[in-house]
């Protein structure tokens, strides 16, 4: 994960971004989650658990586990109370399950999924097929008037003290404007609050939050969702991707083929076809049930139990032998912190990029919860680290983030020994640091004050770790002292060459 990459991908965007991909390579992505799965068990990333394991608190302490470990994704075949039904937990919790995810080798780095993520959202976009209700998966078993019951489902307590079943942690909810027409899918958490109602934290800043504000809540109107559980890992990544691509789209252009939908049986709404479960209903507009607390991408339970969204449910339908996926979100890293960290870097380097800023590369790494934004440019005039924090909090990623951390094009954003060493050394304590009050924020910080909470108000920070521009290069600047930087190449090669001959294990 060095600079070599860094130059190259910085050579790939700049020759591409004049204008679109015309041809994406045959592409081998799962399909469906069940092709996932068995990719997954194929490469030794899941693991097939046959004995039975208790919706609550059980399978969420195996997920939990199996992400604080990094091991393979646990794949549970028989659910207590639940026969016919089964779990799928950490789905993308590596990068190699999001390697598998994209039909790359699983033994892809980052910088290189990173690259052929950035090369197939540059492709021309992929309209999706609606296909038939008779051919889709996802309707095999339905679910109408009174017998519409959530309970029926295997909605498991993800973690002890929660405030409730979690019907949602790993799924795309899907609505769409009625004037403007535009489809959103998003990853909103829900909450089992009985057999016909759910309830979930949509904040205002949210794409549902806005079409919520803008046109349904003003008017009284029930707003039609959908919420499918059990996607394609694909459709996953675009439910959770900040991208201005809509996400039936973008699922097209990250899998090289149209992705198929089919219209739900209550509303006009259509779904992805090969979804394990649909549940379809309406968000009310003038009813809030209680929901929470739930243990977040934090690492924390930061908000109380509150009156939130309701979604009431119309109607169910699901696969046979259906798989309920689930996300167990706490300390890092889970598959909410890996994608999410993923898909606003590489959204961010888009921007950047498009306002003609050198920069070589942008990285937030997924223990950072998602909240530090680690930036290198080549810092050519002066306040170029101010106008990349304004131009990245001031952007529609701003509110998912508190912290910009600007280094020079010589440090290896991915090498957080690197960062971390220019941070302590380069970053003056008071020219240095800029914040920001009183900015829009999410009100998952654990450090937010119930206040800020309450109106999703944060505060941002700049860490500026370049050396300034006016400074003379020979003797203001002082010299790196590392093996790469102090020494001849021919004398680093010769090292490197015999470095296991000297009698030292070989660096991975």
């Amino acid at each position: 994960m060095g600079k070599d990459f860094v130059q190259d991908r910085l050579n790939f965007v700049e020759t591409s971004i004049e204008g679109k991909e015309s041809n994406v390579s045959k592409i081998n992505a799962p399909k469906s989650n069940r092709e996932f799965i068995e990719a997954c068990v194929k490469h030794g990333d899941a693991v097939r658990i046959k004995q039975e394991v208790d919706w609550e608190n059980e399978a969420g302490a195996i997920v939990r586990r199996a992400c604080e470990l990094g091991e393979a994704a646990p794949f549970m075949e028989k659910i207590k109370d639940y026969p016919g039904f089964s779990y799928f937990g950490a789905p993308l919790s590596t990068y190699r399950r999001m390697a598998i995810s994209l039909g790359m080798d699983p033994a892809s780095s980052l910088p290189e999924i990173g690259k052929e993520y950035l090369k197939r959202t540059n492709s021309e976009p992929i309209a999706p097929v609606t296909i038939d209700r008779k051919d889709a998966p996802c309707k095999e078993n339905i679910l109408m008037g009174d017998d519409v019951d959530l309970c029926k489902l295997p909605v498991p307590l993800v973690h002890d003290g929660d405030g409730g079943r979690y019907v949602g942690t790993w799924h795309a909810v899907v609505t769409k404007h009625p004037v403007r027409g535009d489809v959103n899918w998003g990853m909103y958490r829900q909450m089992m609050f009985d057999g016909r109602t759910m309830s979930g934290a949509v904040f205002p800043f949210s794409d549902l939050g806005k079409q919520l504000s803008e046109y349904y809540l003003p008017r009284g109107e029930a707003a039609p969702f959908a919420t499918a559980i059990g996607l394609s890992p694909l459709a996953a990544m675009a439910a959770c991707a900040p991208s201005p691509i809509p996400e039936p789209e973008l699922v097209g252009m990250l899998s090289g083929e149209p992705a198929r939908l089919v219209k739900c049986e209550t509303n006009d709404l259509e779904v992805p076809a090969d979804a394990e479960i649909i549940i379809e209903g309406v968000i009310l507009p003038d009813y809030k049930v209680e929901e929470g607390p739930f243990g977040e991408y934090t690492g924390y339970r930061t908000s109380p139990r509150d009156f939130r969204v309701t979604f009431r449910v119309d109607c169910i339908t699901y696969r046979n032998n259906a798989t309920m996926t689930i996300s167990n979100m706490g300390v890092p890293q889970d598959e909410g912190q890996l994608l999410r960290s993923f898909s606003l870097g590489l959204e961010l380097e888009k921007l950047l990029r498009s306002q003609g800023i050198p920069i070589t590369g942008v990285y937030m790494h997924p223990r950072s919860t998602h909240h530090m934004m680690i930036v290198g440019v080549k810092a050519t005039y002066a306040g170029i680290a101010q106008q990349i924090a304004q131009l990245a909090f001031g952007s529609k990623l701003g509110p998912w983030f508190h912290m910009v951390m600007v280094v020079d094009d010589q440090t290896d954003i991915y090498n957080w020994d690197e960062v971390y060493h220019a941070f302590c050394t380069r970053c003056h304590p008071e020219n240095g640091i800029h914040v920001y009050r009183n900015t829009t924020g999410t009100p998952l910080y654990p450090f937010a004050t119930p206040h800020e909470r309450k109106y999703s108000i944060g505060s941002k920070v700049l860490f500026d770790c370049l050396w300034p521009v006016d400074w003379d290069k020979t003797n203001d600047i002082p010299t790196l002292v590392s093996f790469k930087n102090v020494y001849p190449k021919d004398v680093q090669e010769k090292v490197l060459a015999n470095w296991t001959t000297y009698g030292y294990p070989e660096v991975k």
